[in-house]
């Protein structure tokens, strides 16, 4: 039954660690309210990707009735999707769902993603750099990771997974210390913040569960339909998690005993970066009304729509 509220909040967001439920959640609780589901999900984004990056779309069914979403399925593997085009897009859904006087229901664990809507991130887009891109596609990882060197300290790992992520890292980098921004401009919302929180038991039950059922529901063979349609090897790494360990299995380079072992302790780690991100929010002042995981479905969401 749709319930009527009267809220000072623009929007709802609902996020947690991986494997806590929150699409779900989120779900429920727009059907109560007549929202729709705007995601936060940086993987979630690609077009084919979907056992491995948990878009469950079953869980978007309440009651028989599909609750609408925005921001999946959008782009094609290989895109280098941003948070710059995040808060783009995000911003057209956001003012499509008002326009239609629909409530907004965020749903996301990517941090960056949720910290960008809440705080406003104030972007500039970094425009591709074909000659740049050129001349240093002919150069060695080790070079690519020396030149970088030379425009920072090199503490995010990530950038150096790939020789495609290093060449962008140095291209923002170029780009930033030429001193031409192109800023973006990101309206103040007012945002009420709900997380899904578990202890580290139980949330690790639940991610080594999911990723038995993922393995045997397919998501290897969604590996190689994407290596097979185009997208490399390199691009799939890229994108972290299962996408990078199946494909450095279907490659030969990792047993299937490793390649099972070394993925849930990678997404274990995720979950656990989730967290300090989570906390470093609450460090700069947003405030996250974190949910007991462990209620059922209609308390949780009542508990939500009690703080609108």
């Amino acid at each position: 039954m749709k319930e009527r509220i009267s809220t000072e909040y623009d929007l709802l967001a609902v996020t947690g660690p991986t494997a806590s439920g929150k699409t779900l959640l989120a779900a429920f609780i727009a059907s109560r309210l007549g929202g729709e589901i705007i995601s936060a999900d940086s993987r979630q984004v690609y077009r084919n990707m979907n056992i491995g990056t948990g878009k469950d779309y079953d869980d978007y069914v309440i009651d028989g009735k599909s609750i609408p979403y925005h921001l999946v399925d959008i782009v094609h593997p290989g895109v280098k999707y941003n948070v710059f085009e995040y808060q783009r897009d995000f911003i057209s859904a956001y003012n499509d769902l008002k326009a239609r006087g629909v409530f907004p229901v965020v749903c996301g664990g990517s941090g960056l993603y949720i910290d960008s809507i809440i705080t406003g991130y104030r972007m500039y887009e970094v425009p591709p750099d074909a000659n740049m891109r050129s001349a240093l596609e002919k150069k060695s990882m080790a070079e690519l990771t020396s030149i970088l060197s030379t425009y920072k300290k090199l503490h995010n790992k990530t950038d150096l997974d790939s020789k495609k992520r290093l060449i962008r890292a140095i291209e923002i980098e170029h780009y930033q210390s030429s001193g031409k921004k192109q800023v973006s401009r990101f309206p103040a919302l007012k945002v009420l913040v709900t997380a899904i929180g578990l202890d580290r038991e139980t949330r690790r039950r639940r991610i080594s569960e999911r990723l038995k059922l993922r393995l045997a529901g397919g998501m290897i063979d969604e590996v190689k339909k994407l290596l097979t349609d185009g997208v490399s090897s390199e691009t799939l790494i890229y994108y972290g998690l299962e996408y990078k360990y199946i494909t450095l299995y279907l490659m030969g380079r990792l047993s299937y005993e490793e390649m099972t072992c070394e993925l849930e302790t990678a997404i274990h780690q995720y979950a656990k970066r989730q967290m300090t991100w989570f906390r470093g929010m609450e460090r700069k002042g947003t405030v996250i009304h974190w949910i007991d995981g462990d209620l059922p479905l209609h308390k949780k969401a009542e508990q939500v729509i009690g703080l609108l």
